[in-house]
């Protein structure tokens, strides 16, 4: 199956400046939202208790706020989430010591003696304490830098060092995309986002391989002189049906995660579901025109 009809050429290189600059003003501004509005680390990096509750009647976010300030947890971070916004919560405490247990049953024992036993649905509760959240956040961003390094080592062993290059800048490109789009919409960081974006990493670089192959099965092909972005546009152009194919069902079934799989894969399917956009772009935009700043055209 061939969305793209078989010898068609688009000159994707003659993009290249636009999509340079699109991508520097994208990366610009995740970097300041970094900077001003920083991350939403969740539980497991900052450690702390996490209640997910529902009630069978409705009930409003300031209501839950004056069933737990009793018990002296007013600084608790209360978030109603799910399709019924108004009976369904998250409801965050910061990590003192050991007492993630306690404050979790104080919650739940404020909650069913302000609202009745019958009407509370204690559904999850995550306990993380703060020695073991900052390992976890510790280790979570290091898996990020050692799969890039892996995957620099990987690419400079099967291509060449300026294919390396070039992936690994398309690959921060996405991550620093993906993770900026997190700081905007406010969006919480935790382990499961964390594996998002190693997902992220390895789908955007198999595209980008793909690519590299090809290219470099028309440089062996080619005979004399050649026209380096022609052939780059060449290549991109054989493999575009199979991009758009991947991409298209992948994100289908992201979209499908993101729209109904309800609020604990939420943020995992919104992070795949950006990185598969910007990881495919990049693909196609970034990683193969940078490739023309490690070469000379070839006439």
């Amino acid at each position: 199956m061939d969305i793209i009809r078989p010898g068609t050429q688009i000159d994707f290189m003659k993009y290249r400046k636009a999509a340079f600059a699109l991508s520097a003003a994208l990366i610009i501004i995740s970097i300041a939202a970094l900077f001003v509005r920083g991350l939403n680390y969740g539980t497991d990096f900052t450690g702390g208790t996490e209640i997910q509750v529902a009630f069978s009647k409705t009930v409003k976010t300031d209501e839950v706020r004056s069933a737990i300030d009793p018990i002296g947890l007013a600084g608790a971070a209360i978030q109603s989430i799910g399709e019924d916004r108004d009976n369904e919560f998250l409801i965050r405490t910061p990590a003192e010591g050991d007492t993630g247990g306690e404050a979790a049953q104080q919650i739940e024992g404020a909650l069913k003696s302000t609202f009745g036993e019958e009407t509370v649905d204690i559904r999850r509760v995550d306990v993380v304490g703060a020695a073991v959240s900052q390992d976890l956040k510790q280790k979570g961003f290091l898996s990020l830098f050692y799969a890039g390094i892996g995957l620099l080592i990987y690419i400079w062993w099967r291509f060449k060092i300026s294919y390396s290059v070039a992936a690994i800048l398309a690959l921060t490109h996405d991550v620093i995309i993906t993770v900026g789009m997190f700081s905007i919409t406010g969006r919480e960081i935790s382990l499961p986002v964390i594996a998002a974006f190693l997902t992220v990493i390895g789908y955007s670089l198999n595209d980008t391989i793909i690519i590299f192959d090809r290219i470099r099965e028309n440089i062996k092909k080619a005979t004399g002189p050649f026209d380096y972005p022609s052939l780059l546009d060449s290549s991109i152009s054989q493999t575009l049906s199979r991009t758009l194919i991947t991409s298209s069902t992948t994100l289908f079934v992201v979209l499908a995660l993101f729209l109904f799989g309800g609020s604990v894969i939420n943020n995992f399917a919104f992070a795949i579901m950006v990185g598969l956009i910007v990881g495919t772009y990049s693909s196609i935009f970034i990683a193969s025109p940078i490739l023309l700043l490690f070469s000379r055209t070839k006439k």
